[in-house]
């Protein structure tokens, strides 16, 4: 495919993600024209953007596309390497997917709710999504950064009768805004200190700057792109907004949006500011550490499954985190090839999370449409009633798990063999970082498959513990296929791992300038240990056919056992009581209790029982019991800052008097000081 064809593939996908939006304007009375027009349209863009992207990254090459100045006189200049495109090419994936899912998804929508208007706000996302990842300039990047959060904010608000949605927008807004804050001061001193504000100018700028503008720099972008990561401390706008968004947006956000933070760091880190000093790497990698062991905490404990989700986005955002960070200590030692190793479980693990992620968020949503609740103690008994969209929560919940032999296994083994290969190759204390935060990874895992285990078996499994559970339906068809085709990804991904690491080069060559592949995929498997071959392979399909064989061997040797004997059922034991109900079941909180209690220290619970008495206390009416855990960070660190601002900002309002005269006397002061300063200058 040659530089013409790529061209036009990327600006008909842009065009085609624009007409979408209109159709959402122009015919929004016509509700099911706007849903298959606006739906069609973008599923047709997400296919050309990811042949763009896909060309550019199997022919590693660049691609520079300038359009004339046309509204806000803004310079039009997209660029088009292995890196942007990899993460447009996840984008385009993951839209498809969920274009096909809101076919039937958006005509779930009451007919208050303005469908239209929904669908314009999702182009506009699909759209400033694809220009963050592909600018070449900061100013073409910051305003699509910002069409970016405000087509999320509305999104978020959609359903903005309820107070809940309300507040995690305005959570979201503010919270983006401050990340943006940081990100506009960073590019105005790079741009100033380069002298210009395209891309390509950095790189060459901060070979002159000195090691505090760098640090500056970098600490600037990490926070400013760490807000929109989910990354802990700055995360706490991830769980309010996920659960509050239309469960399509929901899927988006997770898959994608949060990655335009890990996108910024890597672009900052190995592009913009050259090689990084050891701190900035041990940073990101206590960062990534942090966020991953939290995430997953708290997603055990959360009876929200939506919310739920959230939390183990932040888990997984964690886990990129640290083998980025892990991929700049290498580069900081001068250690390509761990550096290299490092960076393709990075890459790898961004894609697969795209994936099943999504496949996750989607399939809740349609548990959400079912059962009209996000509380998994209300469902139950669902894999009876949804029985495909179990299956794709399964698939979800395996990859998610870093089980074998899905796609989340082969990028969390990387990640291991990046982490543990750090110990015999760094230096001084740097080298017991990285077994520690291999333990630590290690501890994630187990961790997230006992979250995944609760989510499926309290959800799909047992009875249904409401009336809404039990008058549940399946998905429909449109949702199915989207749930499907993630999937049978997550399936592929697994399985073809080493036809996929291949596409990895590219990538890997232009940030550090190391092939990584022939060293991780030997004779058609997967090299066990480092990258050395002196450990063995393991080829994942392999692998996958002996799972299968293992699975159906018992139910071969029990089919021809149950030939032979005559079977009887009967009614489940029930320890004589009259019959097991969903009053008899397991709950989620039970559940996840002995970790609450082994991890009390950092959950801080509380528990309150009241009780009622009629006459005496042998004879209670009622027992009311309640159960949950301190949210730390926005008991100990927002809610004290928020007070403060507000506290601050009170003070500020003695200025506003009301008197024009005073007000001209501040106008006439700051000309003054003013004046004064352009003298001096």
């Amino acid at each position: 495919m040659n530089q013409i064809p790529i061209s036009q593939a990327f600006l008909g996908g842009m065009i085609l993600y624009a007409a979408a939006g209109l159709i959402g304007l122009i015919a929004a009375r016509q509700r099911n024209l706007v849903r298959i027009a606006a739906c069609a349209l973008a599923a047709l863009g997400a296919v050309l953007e990811g042949v763009a992207s896909f060309a550019v990254i199997k022919d590693a090459h660049e691609t520079i596309i300038s359009i004339p100045s046309g509204a806000f006189f803004l310079p039009y200049t997209f660029r088009l390497d292995p890196l942007s495109c990899y993460f447009n090419l996840a984008l385009a994936v993951v839209g498809l997917a969920i274009s096909i899912y809101s076919f039937g998804y958006l005509k779930s929508f009451d007919s208050q709710k303005p469908v239209g208007v929904f669908c314009f706000f999702y182009s506009l996302l699909l759209i400033s999504l694809t220009a963050v990842f592909t600018a070449a300039n900061a100013v073409l990047f910051l305003v699509a950064w910002e069409l970016m959060a405000l087509a999320a904010y509305f999104l978020v608000s959609f359903d903005h009768e309820k107070d809940e949605t309300r507040r995690a927008g305005i959570l979201f807004f503010i919270m983006s805004h401050a990340g943006t804050g940081a990100l506009l001061v960073a590019f105005l001193l790079l741009g100033t200190w380069a002298g210009s504000f395209d891309f390509s100018a950095f790189h060459v700028a901060s070979q002159t700057l000195t090691p505090l503008q760098r640090g500056s720099l970098f600490l600037l972008f990490f926070l400013g792109f760490g807000v929109k990561a989910g990354m802990i401390p700055v995360h706490v706008w991830l769980p309010a907004a996920h659960p509050a968004a239309p469960s399509n947006v929901s899927a988006l956000m997770s898959a994608i949006l949060i990655k335009t933070g890990i996108y910024g760091i890597l672009r900052i880190a190995f592009d913009f500011l050259g090689i990084p000093p050891l701190w900035w790497g041990l940073l990101v990698l206590a960062a990534g550490t942090v966020s991953a062991i939290l995430g997953v905490l708290y997603a055990l404990i959360e009876p929200d499954l939506k919310r739920m989700l959230a939390y183990s986005t932040i888990e997984n955002a964690g886990i990129i985190l640290m083998t980025l960070g892990g991929a700049m200590v290498f580069r900081s030692y001068d250690r390509p090839f761990l550096a290299a190793i490092a960076l393709a479980a990075c890459l790898f693990h961004i894609f697969n999370h795209a994936v099943f992620k999504s496949l996750l968020f989607l399939s809740a949503g349609a548990v959400v449409h079912a059962t009209e609740t996000r509380n998994m103690e209300r469902m139950g008994g669902l894999i009876r009633r949804m029985p495909l969209t179990a299956l794709c929560f399964l698939v979800g919940a395996i990859a998610i798990s870093g089980l074998p032999p899905l796609n989340g296994f082969v990028s969390e083994w990387l990640s291991y063999q990046a982490l543990l290969g750090g110990f015999g190759s760094t230096l001084s204390l740097t080298r017991i970082v990285f077994p520690i935060a291999g333990s630590l990874l290690a501890l994630t895992g187990a961790l997230a498959a006992a979250c995944f285990v609760r989510a499926f078996g309290i959800g799909f499994l047992a009875l249904p513990r409401s009336s809404q559970a039990t008058h549940a339906h399946e998905a429909h068809p449109s949702m199915l296929a989207g749930m499907g085709a993630l999937a049978a990804l997550c399936i592929a991904l697994g399985l073809g791992a080493t036809l996929w690491l291949p596409l990895l080069d590219p990538l890997v060559v232009q940030l550090v300038n190391n092939k990584v592949s022939s060293n991780l995929v030997l004779a058609g498997g997967l090299v066990l240990s480092s990258g050395s071959p002196k450990g063995g392979t393991v080829a994942p399909a392999v692998l996958a056919g002996l799972l299968v064989l293992l699975t159906l061997l018992p139910g071969l040797l029990l089919a021809f056992w149950r030939r032979r004997r005559r079977t009887v059922s009967g009614p489940t034991w029930d320890c004589g009581l009259p019959g097991l109900t969903e009053d008899n079941e397991y709950t989620a909180t039970a559940f996840s209790k002995p970790l609450r209690m082994i991890f009390a220290a950092f959950y801080q619970p509380r528990r309150e029982i009241q009780t009622e008495f009629e006459v005496s206390a042998y004879y209670p009416t009622s027992i009311r019991f309640e159960s949950g855990v301190e949210p730390a960070f926005e008991t100990h660190l927002y809610t004290p800052l928020k007070d403060r601002i507000l506290a601050r900002a009170s003070r500020l309002r003695t200025i506003q008097a009301g008197s024009i005269h005073a007000y001209l006397a501040y106008i006439f002061i700051t000309l003054v000081v003013l004046l004064l300063f352009g003298v001096r200058s």
